[in-house]
């Protein structure tokens, strides 16, 4: 297997070690989270908690394991109460870098665990890779930051051929990526959600009944990039709304899927509330919803869904570089107004529409308007987008249809597993 490629999130990670005494790297099993510990300090002692005899120590006397800092512990989630541990050892002797934790679930949705390493530890999100990390560009993802510059240019938004179908049944997870067929794809797949489902979901919530977790999964995936209705959901899972409500509080802790929340422009507007679900792998989330290959998305009516969701995967990426001051959100008013996206940095937005056609219309701005019109005082409004399958042009004042192909470009198979 290839580990060679550099994530983004390793200069955001030595930055952290060189100043607070606490590292926390989390995602979800196989993004990648063990290679980027180990990279960041290779002399560091290492230890994780699916050893066994590892966790038996973390678990019966923790303040051995953290008595000799600077360490990595790995999969923390196993012995939540490790934390209180490391928390002690840092306000014994507080020292850049003693600590690197990394774990499979999201610590800011297990209760107090967050709290207890408050002011002491910094938390990074390590998304599956989106294309662009993929393939190593050296522009990373600044286009997107261009659309707040007050002096954004569309005549310089780079222009490729794009295949976004491809890279939704990828995913990204750094082994999937490496599979170059629709079965081997199939297989990891099917063999990632038995291990979740027998493993890490139950060391977080005792679940009765895999098979209705598993129904509930499928159906969850269908509603990808749609208003997340629980009550409908809960319906067609033959669920009651409570236990509904918490298989999708277990899906976010274990960081699979996000429930992206509306952007409030102004208080007094009669806006939808109900949050956006989206998957944090695209592939994980076709594959649930039993697109497993092209002919099979190529057969589906929602593929505009499908294509948002692909477009997410980079958006939540650019979101991770810098979780104190970006923020992703949607927005959708009462009377059925919307925009896909809206990217918030700073006080600064910027509004996204995604369209799969290769036109980009004046209609297509409608929503962005609203949007716009809504925004209270101190808001500033950057730039408005029309993604779409086409050539950039201005649309009216800030706003501009922009080609979505640079985000999924085509991949050479030479590109599959080269270092």
């Amino acid at each position: 297997m290839n580990t060679s490629r550099k994530r983004w999130l390793a200069a955001q990670l030595d930055a952290v070690l060189n100043v607070l005494p606490v590292a926390v790297v989390t995602g979800a099993r196989q993004t990648g989270k063990t290679t980027l510990a180990r990279n960041a300090d290779a002399q560091r002692p290492y230890f994780t908690l699916d050893d066994v005899a590892i966790l038996g120590q973390a678990q019966e006397q923790p303040d051995t394991l953290c008595a000799h800092p600077p360490i990595t512990i790995d999969e923390v989630q196993r012995v939540p109460s490790l934390l209180f541990a490391v928390k002690r050892q840092v306000d014994r002797q507080r020292n850049a870098g003693d600590f690197l934790l990394t774990g499979s679930a999201n610590f800011s949705l297990m209760g107090h665990i967050s709290e207890s390493l408050a002011g002491r530890a910094a938390y990074l999100d390590l998304p599956p890779f989106c294309p662009r990390e993929w393939l190593q560009s050296p522009k990373k993802l600044s286009p997107i930051d261009s659309l707040f510059d007050p002096d954004f240019d569309y005549r310089h938004w780079p222009r490729e051929t794009g295949d976004w179908s491809q890279w939704l049944l990828r995913g990204g997870y750094p082994s999937v990526l490496q599979l170059e067929s629709d079965q081997a794809r199939d297989i990891w797949f099917a063999g990632y959600t038995q291990s979740y489902l027998e493993r890490d979901l139950r060391q977080l919530s005792d679940v009765a009944k895999l098979p209705d977790f598993r129904r509930f999964m499928a159906l969850a995936a269908q509603r990808t990039a749609r208003l997340l209705n629980q009550a409908e959901l809960a319906r067609d899972a033959a669920l009651a709304q409570p236990t509904c409500h918490r298989y999708l509080n277990l899906l976010e802790t274990g960081c699979l899927i996000t429930r992206l929340p509306t952007y409030a422009t102004n208080p007094t507007t009669s806006l939808v509330k109900a949050k956006k679900l989206l998957w944090n792998d695209c592939g994980l989330g076709a594959w649930l919803a039993g697109i497993r290959s092209s002919s099979a998305l190529a057969a589906r009516m929602d593929q505009g869904f499908w294509l948002e969701q692909t477009i997410f995967q980079s958006l939540q990426s650019w979101r991770s570089m810098d979780n104190a001051n970006r923020r992703l959100y949607y927005w959708r008013d009462r009377s059925g107004k919307e925009v896909d996206f809206i990217l918030e940095q700073q006080g600064k937005v910027v509004a996204i529409e995604i369209k799969s056609s290769p036109q980009a219309t004046l209609d297509d701005t409608r929503g962005i308007l609203a949007f716009r019109g809504g925004l209270s005082k101190g808001t500033h409004f950057c730039t408005g987008v029309v993604l779409h399958g086409g050539e950039p042009r201005p649309l009216g004042e800030n706003m501009y249809a922009l080609p979505w192909n640079w985000l999924v470009p085509v991949q050479r198979p030479s590109q599959l597993s080269r270092n």
